[in-house]
């Protein structure tokens, strides 16, 4: 009779993660992830309405603000179905092809906010460089272009990888790290030549986000030295206000990435704890955190939720 061995078996369903030996608790510890995903999609929606529907907010800036809810709204989507799933009923089985495309997704949002804040950022650059041909420049239908065109590019990049995957052999017991599948937890379980995959999703990593990174850097650079140049202090104030709400928002999507990114690499002996909080901070802080950052910081969205309470409560 042949001995199965794990050379010639290939699983083909993988385990996902919650938090290890405090599963009595699961029910309890939904209960803030899913008040953090609840205010995450109305408050990304609410964005979304108020830019469609406020006259005032019709300006390129709250156009790429617009792409950036909608960015945050996929990346929320990604990652809600399994991660409430497994708290709630301990869905923890996930098949190949679903796990495949739940990862192709999840780095394909995530690929696009990094774009978005790169585009929102050259916005702020042309905003104060060139403020008399602003609305010129960046017009609506070269804002949708840039967004459809950064879109396009997400899911493009991540395409290749995401194909490897369904055609490689699993040989180990398939149980992932997070509550949902990421590209580097699939390849560890691999018994395929996951060369490819890891030395591209490097490549992409250094080239996209690494780019994105830089050129946010060398336009806040550009930045900084036309307002230093401005002659009065008010209007240097004015400027650099403008800028806050988009600095807030790199650093809460960049950080978290950054954290989880060096966690993978050199963290092999960390709890694997740090891990699943790191995991779940990085995939829920950006979307929870963006409207509410655009909401308190600027003035022009403070006064369209406010007109729109006004009017529920006369209506």
């Amino acid at each position: 009779m042949p001995i199965l061995t794990s050379a010639n078996l290939s699983y083909s369903t993988f385990l996902l993660t919650g938090f290890p030996g405090l599963e009595w608790a699961h029910h309890w510890i939904s209960l803030p992830i899913f008040v953090g995903y609840i205010v995450a999609l109305v408050g990304n929606a609410t964005i979304l309405h108020l830019v469609r529907t406020d006259p005032t907010l019709h300006q390129p800036m709250y156009y790429f603000l617009a792409i950036l809810s909608v960015t945050d709204l996929g990346l929320c989507m990604s990652t809600l179905p399994s991660v409430l799933g497994m708290l709630w009923f301990d869905a923890r089985a996930v098949g190949l092809v679903p796990c495949v495309l739940q990862q192709h997704f999840l780095h394909s949002f995530s690929f696009m906010e990094s774009a978005v804040l790169f585009a929102m950022a050259l916005d702020r650059l042309v905003a104060i460089r060139l403020p008399l041909h602003y609305t010129s420049v960046l017009t609506g239908p070269r804002v949708a272009l840039a967004g459809l065109v950064l879109g396009t590019r997400s899911a493009a990049i991540t395409a290749a990888p995401s194909l490897h995957l369904l055609k490689f052999d699993y040989c180990r017991p398939g149980v992932l790290s997070h509550a949902y599948c990421l590209h580097q937890d699939m390849i560890h379980l691999a018994c395929s030549d996951t060369r490819f995959n890891r030395i591209y999703g490097l490549c992409i990593i250094m080239l996209a986000m690494g780019s994105d990174v830089l050129f946010i850097l060398l336009s806040y650079t550009i930045i900084l030295r036309t307002v230093l140049a401005i002659a009065s202090a008010g209007e240097r104030l004015k400027d650099l206000n403008t800028c806050v709400s988009h600095i807030l928002a790199v650093l809460c999507f960049y950080v978290p990435v950054l954290g989880l990114s060096i966690l993978h690499r050199f963290g092999h002996h960390t709890s694997p704890m740090v891990h699943i909080l790191m995991g779940t901070v990085s995939v829920l802080f950006p979307p929870l955190m963006n409207p509410v950052i655009y909401s308190i910081k600027t003035q022009q969205i403070r006064r369209a939720i406010v007109k729109v309470i006004s009017w529920g409560k006369i209506q």
